[in-house]
């Protein structure tokens, strides 16, 4: 499902070249509920934003569901984003002046992946697997964290991504909230997608089926790890 060959991300500075990574190789299959985790600074959102086509590697190859992402277009990858990616941010991102059923139809709406009159009721059904349709004709204020986050994975979802990313999304919940949303996650590779998510949660790590580890940059091998074959590609 996605693939990392040997990627670097270089960035320049004033006071030169910064590598946010260096030599990154790795492999996560479908049904996987990836956990990337290390220290602030450590190159995890980096690689969160290169898995997603919202950057581009400096070097190496960024390989998900056989397109090689650094090779495509700015509006190549905006069009497969759209179609083959979800993404949860930590401050949810959900539009106020939109209904909650508003914002999980948006991506829709954007990609016409699915027909119009079938969006709301889509929508609906999302929400429902969730378990805030109670929610949809509200706005996102007047929701609570965790069902914010819930909107907000729904939305997500919407156009049946193969690959859901999530960057910090239990940051701001509370510790139950925060468990409930991990499970949610987890639960989501039971379609076949893969789920990625940058943490500093301890309970990601115990339900997460691998831990990849960061740390300067480079990723961290520890005995629990797989192995690496001789490409030097996680097993």
């Amino acid at each position: 499902m996605i693939e990392l060959r040997r990627v670097g991300k270089t960035y320049p500075t004033p006071g030169g070249a910064f590598a946010a990574l260096t030599d990154i190789s790795l492999h996560i299959e479908r049904s996987e509920f990836v956990a990337i985790v290390g220290q602030s600074g450590s190159g995890k959102s980096t690689l969160l934003n290169l898995l997603a086509g919202l950057d581009r590697p400096t070097s190496g190859e960024v390989i998900v569901d056989g397109a090689d992402i650094g090779q495509l277009t700015e509006r190549e990858a905006s069009v497969w984003r759209g179609t083959n990616v979800g993404i949860v941010f930590q401050f949810f991102q959900l539009l106020p002046t939109l209904t909650v059923v508003e914002n999980v139809m948006l991506p829709m709406d954007l990609c016409a992946k699915w027909p119009r009159r079938e969006r709301r009721a889509r929508a609906t059904r999302l929400l429902e697997r969730l378990g805030i349709a109670d929610q949809a004709d509200k706005r996102p204020a007047t929701l609570s964290g965790g069902q914010q986050q819930r909107a907000a994975v729904a939305r997500a979802l919407a156009n049946d991504p193969k690959v859901l990313f999530a960057d910090e999304p239990t940051g701001n919940l509370d510790s139950r909230t925060a468990r409930e949303t991990i499970d949610l996650l987890a639960g989501l590779t039971a379609d076949g997608r893969a789920v990625v998510m940058v943490t500093h949660d301890l309970n990601a790590r115990a339900l997460a089926s691998r831990t990849i580890e960061l740390s300067d940059g480079r990723t961290v091998t520890t005995p629990a790890d797989s192995a690496l074959d001789p490409r030097g590609v996680f097993a």
